[in-house]
C-alpha cells in the first residue's frame, strides 16, 4: 500500500494525462477529471457494487459516439479516480504511477465510446 498526499497524488495524475497522446486529451470535448477518496454510496448502489468490491475509476456521462448533433448545454461528463483503492492496491510507487495512468486511459477510452471488450482488445495488443 502506497499513501500519498492530495498533492502528490494530484501530481502522479497530471503526469499520466501528460503522458497519453495530445491528440486524445485534445479531442476530449465537455469532460471533466476529478479525484475523489472512494466511490460514493450512490455511486457503488449504482454498480451494484459489493462491500469488497471498489473502483479505481469512473466514466459517468455520453461517449462522443452516442452525442446527437444538437448536443450541447449539458453538464460535463465526469471522469474520477479513486485514490485510497489505486493506493490501496499499489505496492510501489511505480506501480501506483502505472495503475493510475491506465485507470485515466481506460476511463478515456469510456468517453470516446469504446466498451470494456475494445478496451481490453487495445491493451492486449499494446502490451504484446
Amino acid at each position: 500500500m502506497i499513501s500519498l498526499s492530495q498533492a502528490q497524488f494530484n501530481e502522479l495524475a497530471n503526469k499520466a494525462i501528460d503522458s497519453l497522446p495530445s491528440h486524445i486529451i485534445d479531442n476530449m470535448k465537455n469532460a471533466a477529471i476529478i479525484i475523489e477518496d472512494e466511490p460514493s454510496k450512490e455511486q457503488r448502489i449504482r454498480l451494484r457494487l459489493s462491500d469488497n468490491q471498489t473502483l479505481y475509476g469512473l466514466y459517468e456521462g455520453v461517449p462522443l459516439t452516442n452525442r446527437p448533433g444538437n448536443y450541447g448545454l449539458v453538464a460535463p461528463d465526469k471522469i474520477t479516480l479513486f485514490k485510497k483503492p489505486l493506493e490501496q492496491n499499489a505496492s510501489t510507487l511505480q506501480d501506483l504511477e502505472n495503475r493510475i495512468k491506465r485507470t485515466i486511459w481506460h476511463e478515456i477510452a469510456h468517453h470516446y465510446g469504446l466498451d470494456h471488450q475494445k478496451i481490453n482488445e487495445i491493451e492486449n495488443n499494446h502490451n504484446n
